[in-house]
């Protein structure tokens, strides 16, 4: 895949998680079928863009942002298709020398006044790759500027006025973020990665925090179908759980929970083998840890019912 066509993948496998459907309940609400979203999601071919429409529809999600990253994914992987030889730009007519005792004697400074017929397409031919180099840069542009925008819609829900600046800000914070999505609500932009544990049936567990939101959340990842997350802050819990094998082979995450500094976050996993116990551990919440620093696996504490 292009890494565009990743980009897009990631993108759609996010939604699908959102909405809570298997894959049998997602062909049930679109036109496409079961193997055809397997498919989409595992990035084995592209999808169409009704697909994408029906999608971001079911997830509630406006379809601007997505459909600008499937109309990239989507010339990327038609140029693909097309193979690597492009045909040959059309070549220039070689003009007729004319014999040495025939050659008419022409002036120079009429030869500057009128140029032959193979300098103009020469001239034309140069303006034309010119004004096409243009249009493709014109043409990115627009395109990146479509994926950096935002909802139309600010944290409080209202429409933002015309000459409010297009800036990729948190919608949400501390108590308003209960049970809400980390990325739709963009909390989920440069997070701190607390800690990464790997449980006994190897799934990896990572505790994630906002420190602009004041959240935090767990994602799950080399899970089984059956496998289930929760977190907890003093408050709601949010569970995470797998559905079908698009789940197990990409990363699955909760709801986000209102959480501060030194705040302690209470994280479970529940495997689907009945004869696996559930495991449990406590994170306090330490800002000085990044997603890019590495962290020692925390031990669980005893099962609890």
């Amino acid at each position: 895949m292009t890494p565009e066509h990743t980009r897009l993948t990631t993108a759609l496998r996010e939604l699908k998680t959102r909405t809570g459907l298997s894959l049998a309940a997602l062909a049930a609400h679109t036109a496409y079928s079961k193997s055809s979203w397997e498919r989409y999601l595992n990035g084995k071919t592209m999808p169409p863009r009704k697909a994408i429409q029906d999608l971001c529809r079911i997830a509630h999600e406006p379809d601007g942002r997505l459909l600008a990253l499937w109309e990239i994914a989507e010339s990327q992987w038609s140029r693909r298709a097309a193979g690597p030889n492009p045909t040959p730009p059309p070549t220039l007519p070689t003009p007729t020398k004319t014999p040495p005792e025939t050659r008419p004697t022409v002036r120079p400074e009429v030869r500057r006044r009128s140029p032959g017929p193979e300098r103009s397409r020469g001239r034309k031919g140069r303006l034309v790759i010119v004004l096409a180099s243009l249009y493709a840069i014109l043409t990115s542009s627009v395109t990146l500027a479509l994926l950096l925008l935002p909802d139309q819609d600010t944290a409080q829900g209202e429409p933002m006025s015309p000459s409010s600046p297009y800036i990729l800000a948190p919608r949400c914070h501390e108590a308003s973020c209960e049970g809400q999505d980390p990325i739709r609500m963009v909390c989920s932009i440069t997070p701190h990665t607390l800690t990464t544990y790997r449980t006994t049936t190897g799934a990896h567990i990572e505790l994630r925090y906002s420190n602009k939101c004041s959240t935090a959340w767990a994602r799950i990842w080399g899970t089984h179908i059956g496998d289930q997350a929760d977190i907890t802050v003093n408050g709601p819990t949010h569970k995470a759980h797998t559905t079908d094998s698009v789940d197990t082979e990409t990363y699955i995450y909760t709801n986000m929970t209102a959480a501060h500094p030194d705040s302690t976050i209470r994280t479970c996993f529940q495997p689907a083998t009945t004869d696996s116990k559930q495991e449990c551990f406590n994170t306090r919440v330490d800002t000085t840890a990044t997603s890019h620093s590495p962290t020692t696996l925390p031990q669980p504490t005893p099962n609890t019912p």
